[in-house]
């Protein structure tokens, strides 16, 4: 019942808004409740018992050592920034946390010492049920059908290669075209949205407007917002110039495919009346970018998950003092 009731609510709420934060966690509680109904229906088969211990072995044998590896390849490709070392990070993270439970349990060890491996343990599992929610209707709210067809398109800046569009951008850029062409009779303009950075030799937006032209779409059909240095920027600059220009109906934005619900999520707090769909991203670069983006969503509620992550690393120490007690 009480899994059910989850997977009502979280349809329910993703029907009427599906760019809530709110709507990934409702989403994971109902299948985390799901898998513990399956499991205990199935408590009684053997190839069930094995299937645990696969995942068991993969999340402790597999998943550090691929993050490590994922940072080493983002160091060397993408430049030695801190955003770049995530994954490497986030691997060591779980690999320290992986043995030293494993030696607090295996060689014992003082009672607080076993008190502060749980609280650790409590708030990595929060963190990890977070980001695999996230993960999880990311993808989903990426296929909920949000619509290609509209009347204006609005590209989010990606960064420059000098005055050149990078692949990622340029994934951007030709996700933007198919749009237009989606757009059956309808002739939408193309917002591209991007100021100057360091060390970029034009704005991103002039070097997108020249890609356009590249690729056969008309000047006239191109509005540069050439100011925006960030996502918020990019989306409020964007829609303004869109109604300086008279430019009304349905409003597409594009990004990344890592970066769209989160883009998605800010745009419904800024109020703005647009979908957000997705480009393609290298395969080395999306687990470091998806780390970005869910340490992006969790500062953004940063109040609400610090109160979570506080409450579950004080709840074995209490326990611990009413036992003594």
């Amino acid at each position: 019942m009480l899994s059910l009731a989850a997977v009502l609510v979280a349809a329910h709420r993703v029907h009427r808004e599906p760019r809530r934060f709110g709507n990934a966690v409702w989403s994971g509680v109902a299948v985390v409740l799901a898998g513990m109904w399956l499991l205990d229906a199935l408590s009684g088969a053997a190839w069930l018992r094995v299937v645990v211990f696969v995942l068991f072995a993969l999340v402790v044998l597999v998943l550090p050592w691929a993050l490590i590896a994922n940072g080493v390849v983002m160091w060397r490709r993408e430049g030695h920034s801190l955003a770049n070392l995530l994954s490497l990070l986030t691997g060591l993270a779980v690999l320290g946390l992986l043995v030293g439970t494993a030696a607090v349990v295996g060689f014992g060890g003082s009672r607080w010492l076993v008190v502060a491996a749980t609280s650790l343990l409590l708030v990595a599992g929060y963190l990890a049920f977070l980001f695999l929610a996230l993960l999880g209707y990311g993808a989903l709210y990426g296929r909920l059908g949000a619509r290609t067809r509209a009347d204006a398109v609005i590209v989010l800046g990606a960064g420059l290669a000098g005055d050149r569009v990078p692949p990622l951008l340029a994934n951007r850029l030709d996700r933007a075209i198919e749009c237009r062409a989606h757009a059956a009779d309808a002739d939408p303009v193309v917002v591209v949205s991007g100021g100057r950075g360091s060390g970029e030799l034009v704005s991103e937006a002039e070097a997108m407007g020249a890609y356009l032209r590249e690729q056969g779409v008309p000047a006239d059909r191109i509005l540069l917002e050439d100011r925006a240095t960030t996502t918020e920027q990019n989306l409020r600059n964007s829609m303004d110039l869109l109604t300086e220009h008279g430019r009304g109906g349905a409003v597409v934005a594009v990004t990344n495919n890592y970066h769209v619900f989160r883009t998605a999520v800010l745009s419904r707090r800024l109020g703005l009346p647009l979908d957000v769909v997705g480009a393609p991203t290298a395969n080395y670069f999306v687990p470091s970018a998806f780390l970005r983006e869910f340490v992006a969503l969790l500062a953004q509620y940063r109040r609400t998950n610090a109160a979570a992550i506080l409450v579950l690393a004080a709840v074995p120490p209490v326990l611990a003092v009413l036992a003594v007690a």
